[in-house]
């Protein structure tokens, strides 16, 4: 029997699994992408003068690993066969001062230690009550939300049913995340620690519901690196989906998503050629299709979300160099003296923070290294992040911004005692318009539409479209940002394919955790 031809537009992390997925199922798919190489985001640039040295740009951080472990075993793979996995003891280091640093662990026991050594028992039992609530509130939501094609308030009260919703009695997801942690913490650092999750959805802790506290148990689940760079996960899908039948077709831009009669007939590339499908899954911002960058006539698929507020998006400068007077680990944050300033700088005023926070990922280090220098004593690699409004389709980011950028971003670190002496000239810089022109459609945001109140996550796009044919998957998404939300997002897509196309499929369905399959 004939198989049926995909399209997968995009081939980030959601894209290459869902390519993957269908592929895998007997399907001819083809996965069209811009860029001269797999991961969208989860990309690598070139540092150096020479561009020879190449680091890891977008995530950094590998968790959930289960939704890859299925995936990979449902297409007769191992994840341990392809990827080497580091796990991390200390999952970041953070600082606010050169005398203030606590490290949390992948042991829940000794990070309550080490909050006890920092900020005293108190908030040590104020952290234990959080992990507890935050691990709750996970399992209750992990199947009847995270996996679900289509969740809302009604569907998700029934699959939690009266116990679940028992278990939730104590928590308050209708309140602002920074408010609910007032009742685990009094430390306003520690205040300032875990609201810094909320971020993690490119959303301000502020304005964010407290159920994003459940990113505390995600990372308590399991932190970890992989040899050779996040970039090599992107490149792994790449190849298993190649392996499994699919055509990967890179600097393959679409242009415009084709229907006829209110159903999808295939893509057309800026080239201007024409290829016909029966379905296409679209792995870009949905606000591309919202502004009608990939067709007019496909603003109907995502109705309202040209409306919804932006995410963060963030300038980040890569780099190498040579690290003193902080012992930095892999995953480290330094925190300015007050957290509010930084999302009224970048949300209501729409500007870079004046005293941003900055994430610091030393990409040689492995989380054991406690001295201040370089593992090997030579220069290494390093990405800083500081948080930036979505302004990339308004605001120049000129030479000038940039430099203040810089400038913020390293009195923060030397506050901290470290200091990096960098090659001049060597640095790679990415700003909220670099972002806009990687990924348009919202100005640079790279979260999507920002999490911001109680119903910001029912509000999400569906994988499953009013356009016939056309379904989606990406950050922007159910179920949200972050690799694994990613991968589970291109897995949702897939299974809405395949069960449009379930009376002419003849191959095995591909079953999900929590009793999500294809059939």
């Amino acid at each position: 029997m004939h198989a049926k031809r995909i399209i997968v537009v995009g081939a980030g992390v959601a894209g290459l699994v869902a390519a993957l997925e269908l592929a895998a199922n007997g399907l001819h798919v083809t996965l069209l992408e811009a860029a001269a190489t797999p991961g969208g985001k989860m990309r690598e640039v070139p540092i150096g003068a020479q561009g020879h040295v190449r680091i890891d740009a977008g995530p950094t951080v590998f968790t959930m690993r289960w939704v890859f472990d299925e995936l990979f075993a449902d297409v007769g793979a191992s994840l341990d066969d392809h990827l080497e996995l580091e796990p991390l003891k200390i999952l970041a280091r953070h600082a606010w001062s050169t005398e203030e640093q606590l490290d949390l662990h992948a042991s829940l026991d000794d990070s309550i230690e080490a909050i006890a050594a920092f900020a005293g028992r108190r908030e040590a039992d104020g952290y234990r009550q959080f992990a507890a609530d935050a691990q709750r509130m996970y399992d209750l939501l992990e199947r009847p939300f995270m996996t679900a094609s289509r969740p809302s308030i009604p569907s998700l009260i029934v699959r939690m049913g009266l116990p679940g919703l028992m278990s939730l009695r104590h928590i308050q997801p209708h309140i602002t995340m920074w408010n609910e942690l007032a009742r685990y913490f009094r430390d306003p650092r520690l205040q300032q620690l875990f609201a810094r999750y909320a971020t993690y959805c490119g959303s301000s802790p502020f304005a964010a519901p407290a159920t994003l506290m459940l990113i505390a148990h995600v990372e308590q689940q399991g932190v970890w690196s992989i040899r050779g760079g996040m970039h090599k996960l992107a490149a792994t899908l790449a190849a298993l989906a190649t392996q499994h039948g699919a055509t990967i077709r890179y600097g393959a831009k679409a242009s415009q998503i084709l229907s006829n009669k209110g159903r999808v007939t295939g893509v057309r590339l800026a080239s201007g050629e024409d290829i016909a499908a029966e379905a296409v899954i679209c792995n870009a911002d949905a606000a591309a299709l919202a502004c009608g960058l990939l067709g007019d006539g496909m603003q109907a698929a995502v109705p309202g979300v040209a409306r919804s507020p932006r995410s963060l998006s963030a300038v980040t400068f890569a780099f190498e160099a040579e690290a003193t007077g902080f012992p930095l680990v892999r995953h480290n944050v330094f925190f300015p003296p007050g957290y509010q300033a930084e999302f009224s700088d970048i949300f209501e005023n729409g500007r870079t923070p004046r005293d941003p926070t900055v994430y610091l990922c030393a990409q040689d280090r492995s989380d054991d290294l406690r001295g201040g220098g370089s593992s090997s004593g030579r220069p290494e690699r390093m990405l800083c992040l500081i948080n930036a409004p979505a302004t990339g389709d308004t605001d120049p980011y000129d030479d000038k911004e940039i430099a203040r950028c810089e400038e913020n971003l390293m009195r923060r670190l030397e506050a901290s005692g470290l200091n990096l002496k960098r090659q001049p000239g060597a640095t790679t810089v990415t700003t909220p318009r670099d972002f806009n022109r990687l990924f348009p459609g919202r100005g640079g945001a790279l979260y999507g539409a920002a999490t911001h109140g109680l119903m910001a996550s029912f509000r999400r796009p569906a994988s499953e479209t009013p356009i016939r044919g056309l379904f989606l998957a990406g950050g922007s998404v159910h179920p949200g940002p972050g690799v694994p939300m990613a991968a589970i997002s291109g897995r949702l897509a897939a299974r809405c394919v395949l069960k449009s196309l379930a009376s002419t499929r003849t191959s095995r369905p591909v079953a999900m955790r929590g009793g999500m399959s294809t059939a």
